[in-house]
């Protein structure tokens, strides 16, 4: 009854670990492949390129560039050079931002989202506009405002400490989930558990922070400073629920990891200290009561008792005759 009550008493937490585990495998397949419906739809950021258009100042650089490359647009045409130069690179409508990669598509005519490519996965993957939207090529990389500059810059080092973080949650629960079986056989296996338990859940929690504030930052200077533009930023949803789902089930983990360090012990209730008792039920000794000395063992009289001889009782006088009644 020990060994199974300790069982019970660890599958709680090893469900809860299991399922943040889940949560932090979702958040890296986010954006990395164009053939799952549920994958395509995770994404940090989403920048929205469908009502591109042009400034004054960038119209002229378009025009230099357009000459270059023997297109021919009227002039003043700017909305018909932009077609031209989306046309010349195949700019798509949108790019979705994840962990590992991006992936970009563009808007049917009833208004959906449709992913026709994905990067391949990288380590400490940063979304580089200047260079993925051809703004080199095009001449452009001044173009961007200084604040947009800035942010993205910021974006650019911060996102190597949120891959790293998401690395070592991830590792640290995977850790947590093959320690969790030596939980069952002891308290000190659940000591352990809830250490790394605990450093998993800092980590994750880290990474989920730096994700939504960085983004949340980056989507306000989108569309702050180059909406105008018709480049505007989004937020995804599904990939946030599943980060904070795994922070969640991941302190849930490390609390009750802690519990079962403390309570569940996997001794048998019938085993008492010492090992008293072990062989059977004794009973109490009543008061007064005779024990032999010498293991239990009474040695028996050599010979046989016999009985006393039984002589006739005398019988008594008094000094006085009973009344009697005539």
């Amino acid at each position: 009854m020990g060994k199974a009550g300790r069982v019970v008493c660890i599958v709680t937490p090893y469900l809860l670990t299991v399922a943040a585990l889940v949560c932090l495998i979702v958040v890296g397949l986010g954006s990395t492949d164009s053939g799952t419906d549920s994958i395509r739809d995770l994404y940090f950021f989403r920048a929205d390129l469908r009502d591109l258009n042009g400034s004054q100042p960038i119209q002229n650089e378009v025009a230099d560039v357009l000459e270059d490359l023997n297109l021919s647009v009227d002039d003043g045409d700017i909305g018909a050079a932009l077609d031209e130069v989306q046309k010349y690179f195949n700019i798509p409508d949108f790019y979705n931002i994840g962990l590992l990669s991006y992936c970009e598509g563009n808007v049917t005519s009833n208004g959906n989202y449709r992913v026709s490519n994905c990067s391949s996965p990288e380590a400490e993957f940063w979304f580089d506009p200047v260079e993925i939207w051809n703004l080199k090529t095009l001449g452009l990389q001044n173009a961007l405002p200084d604040d947009v500059s800035d942010a993205l810059n910021v974006y650019k080092n911060v996102s190597k400490w949120m891959f790293v973080a998401y690395v070592i949650a991830f590792a640290a629960t995977a850790l947590e989930l093959l320690l969790g079986i030596t939980a069952i056989f002891s308290r000190w296996g659940s000591c352990v558990t809830t250490l790394i338990a605990i450093a998993s859940f800092l980590f994750t929690a880290a990474a989920s922070a730096t994700s939504t504030a960085m983004f949340a930052v980056i989507s306000g200077v989108f569309n702050d400073k180059i909406k105008p533009y018709g480049i505007e930023g989004h937020m995804g949803r599904n990939i946030y629920v599943a980060t904070w789902l795994a922070t969640a089930f991941s302190l849930a983990a490390a609390l009750f990891w802690a519990i079962s360090s403390c309570c569940c012990s996997g001794r048998s209730p019938y085993n008492h200290r010492h090992g008293r008792n072990r062989g059977g039920v004794t009973a109490e000794k009543a008061p007064y009561s005779y024990e032999a000395i010498g293991g239990g063992y009474s040695p028996q009289p050599p010979f046989q008792q016999t009985a006393a001889p039984q002589y006739p009782q005398p019988q008594r006088t008094t000094s006085y005759e009973p009344f009697r009644h005539v």
